[in-house]
């Protein structure tokens, strides 16, 4: 509701003192656990002490490892078009971010918040999501990032041309490394 309505101060206030409290109880370092909440990962980190892993990095270098540079991005429309995880993607890691035009983003947002956030996994959603990752390969991408934890439910590999970078599973992975490192 308040990613719709705007509010991200208040959602990054929100989010902040869960963190916050996460830490007085002990938590070594963070995650956020949905692709778009990280528009207020800065936010966040400002209310603690510990490390918040933010998803855009390990992602990247899991893209990076496979040798790719030019990348398709899917997720919640704010995840698409704005620079708070593009930018990462772009300026921290070099990859260059190819988006669907309006009409297929229109579609992606709609499926995310109307489907798959209420557990609804509809195959006419899949084959559009397909016919979008088709149109981003012709287009020059190499790999598609999942860009939105509940995309990995519609999507599986067997379903795309080219190779999909899961945030979710890249996240957990990413996460267990660095908890075996403390």
């Amino acid at each position: 509701t308040l990613q719709h309505q705007g509010l991200w101060d208040e959602a990054g206030r929100l989010l902040g003192e869960a963190a916050s409290a996460l830490q007085k109880g002990g938590a070594d370092f963070l995650l956020i656990c949905t692709n778009t909440m990280h528009k207020v990962a800065p936010v966040v980190q400002q209310q603690i002490s510990i490390p918040l892993l933010h998803i855009a990095d390990p992602t990247a270098k899991s893209v990076l490892s496979r040798g790719i540079r030019n990348i398709a991005l899917l997720g919640t429309r704010f995840t698409m078009q704005e620079d708070f995880y593009k930018g990462k993607l772009v300026q921290g890691h070099g990859l260059e971010v190819l988006t669907p035009d309006e009409t297929d983003m229109d579609m992606i947002h709609h499926v995310i918040f109307e489907e798959l956030c209420l557990g609804l996994i509809q195959d006419s959603s899949r084959e559009k999501y397909i016919s979008v990752i088709k149109r981003l390969e012709a287009a020059g991408a190499e790999g598609v990032i999942l860009g939105c934890t509940e995309i990995g439910l519609l999507i599986k590999q067997s379903d795309s041309p080219i190779p999909l970078f899961d945030t979710t599973v890249i996240h957990a992975e990413a996460a267990v490394e660095y908890a075996l490192t403390i």
